[in-house]
């Protein structure tokens, strides 16, 4: 999910929700509807049916998801570790709470248990509610996946050598998501992996936050062996370029071989992307080197 943060006031009279990106720039769509605006005990919510990207779930103001290309993330997210870790058989998802990675992360047949932990059951309720597709490994409630509201920090916290894949699916880098962003986090994770065991996290914009991407870069690097950023193109989040990292404590994920994707249909990841995703341009490069200016 999107990590600005933004102060989002929708009004279904005015006709558009908008998302403040940066003070001098903003990110509008045309609704015809809202669906739901309310706020849970950690954030506030909106459910928006817009022209362009149906059904949009905002939080805090910052647009996490749509109808219309969800399906980039959540392949991405899920498939990226998951296909580079030669026996995914125990994977931990924290946040997540629209399901889409979860759903993403079952179509694995190797794949025998999910955790997912959730902060927020409002946001679990609404994707049930609104987002039946993306939310539908949560709907079924298959055997292999475990859901839990809770706290993801003290999870981890609390685990050692018990996952293969660990999956950061969070938002913002500041209230409930803003531990997940800290080196102890990091530092908890790379003990509750298995050896050879991978993290993935979402980390935002290297276009328009250049400065939060090169700081993970450095913390993930002084605690896994390896740490490696990979792009992906989401329409919805700022500057339509978004960046995950992939942590390693074992291969390196630019040499690692990677098994043939063997599951369709999907809509985004395939065997090239899975390598050239990790092909980064020049100005990514010099970030992740030098701090830039915030």
């Amino acid at each position: 999910m999107s990590t600005v943060k933004t102060d989002c006031r929708p009004s279904a009279h005015a006709g558009w929700v908008t998302e403040v990106q940066t003070p001098s720039l903003r990110f509008s769509m045309a609704v015809n509807e809202i669906l739901y605006q309310g706020k849970s005990e950690f954030q506030e919510i909106i459910v928006a049916d817009t022209k362009q990207f149906g059904r949009v779930l905002s939080l805090d103001g910052v647009f996490q998801t749509s109808d219309a290309e969800e399906w980039v993330y959540h392949e991405m997210i899920a498939h990226v570790p998951l296909y580079m870790h030669p026996h995914p058989e125990r994977v931990l998802i924290i946040g997540g709470g629209d399901g889409g990675s979860a759903r993403e992360v079952l179509r694995h047949p190797e794949v025998r248990a999910v955790d997912m932990v959730e902060i927020d059951a409002e946001v679990i309720r609404l994707a049930k509610q609104y987002f039946p597709q993306i939310a539908s490994a949560l709907i079924a409630e298959p055997d292999r996946l475990h859901v839990t509201v809770g706290d993801g920090l003290a999870k981890v916290a609390a685990t050692e050598n018990e996952y293969d894949v660990i999956i950061v699916d969070c938002s913002d880098p500041i209230g409930p998501g803003e531990g997940l962003f800290q080196r102890q986090f990091y530092r908890d994770a790379c003990r509750a992996l298995k050896a050879g065991g991978l993290l993935v996290q979402q980390t935002d914009s290297p276009f328009l936050r250049g400065a939060l991407v090169h700081d993970i870069v450095r913390v993930m690097s002084d605690e896994f062996a390896y740490a490696r950023l990979y792009l992906a193109a989401i329409p919805i989040y700022p500057s339509g370029m978004h960046s995950f990292m992939l942590a390693s404590k074992g291969e390196d994920p630019l040499t690692a071989l990677r098994r043939p994707v063997d599951i369709a249909p999907l809509r985004y990841y395939n065997d090239a992307i899975a390598k050239a995703a990790f092909v980064l341009p020049n100005f990514v490069k010099t970030l992740l080197r030098e701090r830039p200016q915030e």
